[in-house]
């Protein structure tokens, strides 16, 4: 498989271990800490990962290292473990944004089936971040008048039209939206409409 990270937040020495050997007997990278201004210091993994953090630890405790990663735009799934679990607390976990939460000694299957499901979700998020940079970088290659067109075009006026709003001539109108379209990557309206859509982009008229 491709590389797949885990990171391993637990400030019990035997417990780091034991996930690493687990994770690692898996297929998975596993990087571990014991505390956590070690994992909030550590660059942000550029491939598909996930985090399993310890609820209770001397400093900062799970939901405080969570509210950490959410103030520095790190946005990794989070497996909770814990010794001490009770409902409001796991509750509490998930409406934090935790994946899962999971009781501690966890059960090893269990605990590799929530790792495979939160590494799904990441590589879906990593998929859905690099197609939305690659359609701004496209979008970003077009000229004004492109943009301007690209704005009418997707409320569904035709050429004609779009001259009229723009004060130019059909064929430029034409030229404009062919450029347009190449530099977009596309040849159809409804995948235009699509790409603005996921660009935040809404339709115009000038008049």
């Amino acid at each position: 498989m491709d590389e797949q990270v885990v990171m391993v937040l637990d400030d019990d020495p035997a417990i780091r271990r034991s996930l690493a050997d687990l994770l690692e007997s898996a297929g998975y990278a596993v990087h571990a800490f014991a505390d956590a201004n070690a994992l909030l210091a550590a660059p942000a993994p550029t491939v598909p990962a996930c985090l399993i953090l310890d609820m209770q630890m001397p400093q900062l405790d799970g939901m405080s290292v969570l509210q950490h990663m959410a103030q520095r735009h790190l946005a990794l799934p989070v497996i909770f473990l814990t010794g001490h679990g009770t409902i409001p607390l796991s509750v509490a976990a998930m409406k934090a944004g935790a994946n899962e939460f999971l009781t501690k000694p966890v059960d090893p299957e269990a605990l590799l089936g929530a790792v495979g499901e939160a590494l799904t979700a990441d590589a879906s998020r990593i998929a859905l971040r690099r197609e939305s940079d690659a359609l701004s970088q496209r979008h970003a290659q077009l000229t004004p008048r492109e943009r301007e067109v690209f704005a009418l075009a997707i409320g569904g006026l035709l050429n004609k039209q779009i001259a009229d709003e723009m004060g130019i001539s059909e064929i430029m109108a034409k030229v404009h939206k062919r450029n347009l379209m190449q530099k977009m990557g596309t040849r159809t309206l409804a995948e235009l409409v699509r790409m603005a859509e996921k660009l935040g982009i809404e339709s115009t008229r000038r008049r």
